[in-house]
């Protein structure tokens, strides 16, 4: 897809509303280091430094879709435990979604726990009941999820084969969205593609594409009589099929496009089906054409899949991957909040020492080089904070920045010694410094430990705090008073 038309469509994304129904989960995460084996058994001895959660399943479609800036509307199912409250939690969180769950006493939410270390997965543990649903329960999903299609671009429905998306709730709710004339794109899973007869579109990877026509799905013509098989026999308008290192083909009667992935670095392929499902749906639902939906989902799994975990991709960083050739890295590494935990996150896993500093930067000079070369030398990665427009002219007074946000952030990101710029808006880089949890945190030596901000929390997570000598004579106010005589 070309610069204008990603661009064009990332901003109608905001304008679409999409409904997701599937199987809901918790991922956790375990994470650790490995440094000896257990004298008990031949088995690793797991170190655990840190555990997180997100959510899994159609909440992590949910997740993506909120990351694209879609409005989204919920149903699932929950258990009445524990896990249930944190996936409540975690779904208040996102911006802009309205979540219907119904709960069902005697099935537990499901919660997979992925033990890890340097990156990879050593063990997967399910703690689920996975089954058809009851007649009430079913009845009481289809009668909210229905109620819900009002106003929707697009339904998705994320079957992980536990249950929720049984024959009769998928059949009932394509039934009613074909009637709304809501499209509908299905994550499918199983066999039997046919239960989805009368969706607009799957999104199978190759191996579910295999398993569900019992077809060969290697070469190029093997994928396409696949695809051939399902339209032709299951009742379906077009596939979505994902193929790994091969990219992505877009199948509909009568037309035939092929996607190339972009070569990039792969850290973990989990929950990039979610990715490419919410993609998709968010495409149709803005009004994009099924191939242009699909552009932006080929996009956006290949950043995910560049991150460890179930995670999300960010408008930012689509357009960054669309225009990298171009940009040669400097937008790209210019981030929200948001996305930049991310980045620090996959940084973390790497084993990376994460830097911190912050600043207006306005009129670059020596005195922020030397202070950027001292603090990239204290860390593996560095991110520079920078003041917003609003909190520069709060801070420094009317007539200040002479450089607006966008252009001091472009100009930072242009440096080789710093990889990442993020923006604040507030007086103090605090929030950001709390978010990302940098290891050193950098200021200039005209501060004391004391008055540095965030050097407290930095040390309570066993970061350091680093005063860097002063480059005397340069300052931004001195070169405009300068320029002013």
């Amino acid at each position: 897809m070309s610069g204008p038309d990603i661009a064009a469509l990332l901003e109608r994304l905001g304008t679409a509303k999409v409904l997701c129904v599937g199987d809901i989960m918790l991922d956790r995460f375990v994470e650790g280091a490995v440094t000896r084996i257990s004298p008990e058994a031949p088995i690793p001895v797991l170190g655990i430094e840190r555990e997180r959660t997100d959510l899994g399943g159609v909440g992590n479609v949910a997740r993506n879709l909120c990351a694209l800036g879609v409005s989204v509307r919920l149903c699932a199912v929950v258990g009445k435990d524990d896990t249930a409250e944190l996936v409540r939690s975690a779904l208040a969180a996102l911006p802009d979604l309205q979540a219907d769950l119904t709960i069902v006493e005697d099935r537990p939410t499901a919660i997979k726990t992925r033990f890890m270390a340097g990156g990879q997965q050593l063990l997967r543990t399910d703690h689920e009941r996975a089954g058809p649903l009851g007649h009430e329960a079913e009845a009481a999903l289809i009668a909210t999820a229905a109620a819900a299609l009002d106003g929707v671009g697009a339904l998705v429905l994320s079957d992980y084969g536990k249950g929720v998306v049984g024959d009769t709730v998928a059949a009932a709710l394509i039934k009613a969205a074909r009637a709304a004339g809501v499209p509908v794109v299905c994550d499918p899973k199983g066999r039997d593609f046919a239960k989805y007869r009368g969706a607009q579109w799957l999104t199978p990877n190759r191996s579910e594409l295999a398993l569900g026509s019992e077809r060969p799905t290697g070469s190029d013509d093997e994928v396409l009589a696949a695809c051939q098989w399902v339209v032709e026999n299951c009742g379906i308008e077009g596939i979505l099929a994902t193929r790994s290192e091969q990219g992505m083909t877009v199948f509909q009667a009568g037309q035939v496009t092929q996607l190339p992935t972009r070569a990039r670095e792969v850290f973990d392929v989990a929950g990039a089906g979610d990715t490419v499902v919410a993609a998709m749906a968010a495409g149709l639902a803005c009004g994009a054409s099924p191939v242009e939906a699909a552009q932006l989902a080929n996009q956006a799994a290949g950043i995910v899949v560049g991150k460890v975990g179930t995670a999300v991709a960010y408008p930012a960083e689509i357009m960054a991957a669309t225009h990298e050739d171009v940009w040669a890295g400097g937008e790209a590494k210019v981030l929200p909040l948001a996305a930049a935990e991310d980045r620090v996150a996959g940084w973390r896993r790497q084993g990376k020492r994460v830097g911190f500093t912050n600043g207006c930067f306005d009129l670059l000079h020596p005195g922020h080089i030397a202070l950027i070369r001292q603090s990239r030398a204290a860390c593996d990665r560095l991110i520079v904070a920078i003041n917003s427009d609003l909190s520069v002219r709060r801070l420094k007074g009317e007539g200040r920045p002479v450089q607006g946000e966008a252009a001091r952030a472009s100009v930072l990101a242009s440096l080789e010694a710093v990889d990442m710029v993020v923006v604040f808006g507030e007086d103090t880089p605090i929030e950001a410094i709390r978010a990302l949890k940098p290891d050193v945190l950098v200021k200039g030596a005209d501060y004391t430990k004391e008055t540095v901000v965030g050097a407290t929390d930095v040390e309570s997570w066993g970061g350091t705090v680093v005063l860097a000598d002063l480059l005397d004579g340069h300052s931004t106010t001195r070169t405009i008073e300068k320029l002013g005589k």
